[in-house]
C-alpha cells in the first residue's frame, strides 16, 4: 500500500515550529512547474524565496497539494499557488534551521540563496529530525 507524501506534513508541521520559536519561516520554490504562480520579477536562478510570515501574507492555506497565499510584491497584491512539491525547503530566516526536501521527493539538496542583499553569508541548513 503507497502512502502519501509526508512533505505538506513536514511543510506545515516546521512551519509551526518556526514560528513558534519567534522566527521569519521562508520558503525555497522551484519555479520550473508551470502550475506556480509567483512574481516572476523575483525569480532567480528559476526559483523564489517566500516569505510566509503571517505579517507578511494574508489567507495562507498549506494544503496537501497546494501552498496558497494573497500577498503585495512592491506594493502591488497579487495571489501566489505553489504546488508542494515545487517547495525545495523551508528554513527560518534568521538562522537557516529548516529541511531541504530530497530529489527524490522532487526537491533540490542545495541550500537556500540568501534573502537578504546586504548580507553575504548564506543560511546553514540542517535537517530536522
Amino acid at each position: 500500500m503507497t502512502m502519501t507524501s509526508s512533505r505538506p506534513y513536514l511543510i506545515r508541521a516546521l512551519y509551526e515550529w518556526i514560528l513558534d520559536n519567534g522566527m521569519t519561516p521562508y520558503l525555497l520554490v522551484d519555479v520550473a512547474d508551470e502550475a506556480v504562480v509567483v512574481p516572476t520579477q523575483y525569480v532567480e536562478n528559476g526559483r523564489i524565496v517566500l516569505n510566509v510570515n503571517p505579517s507578511a501574507v494574508q489567507n495562507l492555506h498549506m494544503g496537501n497539494d497546494l501552498v496558497e497565499l494573497d500577498a503585495r510584491f512592491s506594493g502591488q497584491p497579487m495571489h501566489v499557488s505553489v504546488p508542494i512539491m515545487s517547495v525545495i525547503a523551508i528554513y527560518a530566516r534568521e538562522n537557516g534551521k529548516g529541511m531541504v526536501f530530497t530529489e527524490e521527493d522532487g526537491g533540490g539538496d542545495e541550500p537556500p540563496p540568501s534573502p537578504d542583499k546586504d548580507e553575504t553569508k548564506k543560511p546553514a541548513l540542517r535537517v530536522v529530525k
